[in-house]
């Protein structure tokens, strides 16, 4: 007979001898997880842009991906998968592997806006196709003329723009980009005609301007800030609602605000790291935090600072996907004013 205390019978040695091999079988995934997060990544990762090279979108992937190399030990390539406002990457990156190997350079009009512009017929989910990383940057958009055009300011411009309606010509980044719902919401707010030249990203667009063959360009700041500083462009406003006057050379260029008060116009947009659904926890965790460790680096705020771009992070993959949810109904309603439609 056993007290207490007394050492237990062969039988009881034999049952808490199993007992403790099915529970330590169960604890060993547990244990585990931990050493695949630290194990990864073992290799190069893969950051699909939706746009082509020397535009925003370009820009800020190439800043992040430099930093997130660095703290993953890892290179992070970028790769430009220009076309359809941004939805060829973004089913690339939806039908990859869900090993985190693949991400994606996401943003507001891809995961907010494309659905209405195309009519509902996108080929991915933007919610139930990706797992939602973390934003890393929020900038607007930037209206510039050639230097050697007659308009001197915005007034001057939508003036002559009331004059021709349609005769002005606006080169974009592509269909259904910031640069084509910037200028739907910018031809509704004032009451012009501009006809809308897209091209296959920002690059042959910002060409044709200073060649002088279209008349006004809207698009991301970082890509167009370069050439005003240079004086091969003029800026006549920004698309946000104030100005955004820690930019050096836009100081006292005006906002919407300013320009059309009461029109409600404010082109702001981000731009955000995000990978294929059914990304590991922990594998999710790890470039959650590799994303905003990057973005929080303060040599990423100096370079991108004076592009017109602020760092912005999410707390959790959690509440980035949250902040889209809340986010699309205001770009519904854009895309509904502005009339845009897309095949």
């Amino acid at each position: 007979m056993n007290d207490e205390g007394s050492a237990p019978t062969r039988a009881g040695r034999t049952r808490i001898g199993r007992r403790g091999l099915l529970l330590g079988g169960l604890a060993a995934p547990a244990l585990l997880r931990p050493a695949l997060a630290q194990g990864f990544p073992t290799r190069s990762i893969r950051l699909v842009v939706p746009f082509t090279p020397g535009g925003a979108a370009d820009i800020t992937a190439r800043l992040v991906g430099e930093r997130m190399s660095a703290i993953l030990g890892q290179s992070v390539v970028v790769e430009n998968r220009g076309g359809a406002g941004g939805n060829i990457a973004a089913e690339v990156v939806a039908r990859s592997a869900p090993d985190g190997y693949t991400l994606f350079l996401g943003g507001a009009t891809i995961f907010c806006a494309n659905k209405d512009l195309y009519g509902g017929r996108i080929p991915f989910d933007p919610m139930k196709d990706f797992t939602h990383l973390s934003r890393v940057s929020i900038g607007t958009t930037l209206l510039a003329v050639n230097a050697s055009s007659p308009w001197r300011n915005f007034a001057e411009f939508i003036s002559a723009a009331k004059e021709k309606p349609g005769g002005l010509t606006m080169a974009s980044s592509g269909q259904g980009t910031i640069s084509h719902l910037s200028l739907a919401k910018l031809m509704q707010s004032a009451g012009v005609q501009i006809t809308h030249v897209p091209y296959r990203g920002l690059a042959p667009a910002l060409n044709d301007l200073l060649a002088g063959s279209a008349d006004m360009i809207f698009d991301g700041i970082p890509a167009i800030i370069p050439h005003v500083r240079e004086g091969r462009l003029r800026a006549l406003a920004v698309g946000s609602a104030k100005r955004v006057d820690y930019v050096p050379g836009l100081e006292a260029v005006p906002g919407m605000a300013e320009l059309l008060p009461g029109s409600g116009m404010d082109m702001e947009f981000w731009y955000s790291i995000d990978g294929p659904a059914g990304l590991a926890p922990d594998v999710a965790a790890r470039l959650h935090g590799a994303t905003v460790q990057a973005a929080k680096q303060p040599d990423y705020r100096e370079r991108l600072q004076p592009l017109g771009f602020m760092p912005v992070t999410d707390a959790s993959p959690a509440a980035f996907t949250r902040y889209i949810e809340e986010q699309t109904p205001t770009w519904q309603e854009l895309v509904r004013v502005s009339g845009a439609r897309l095949e």
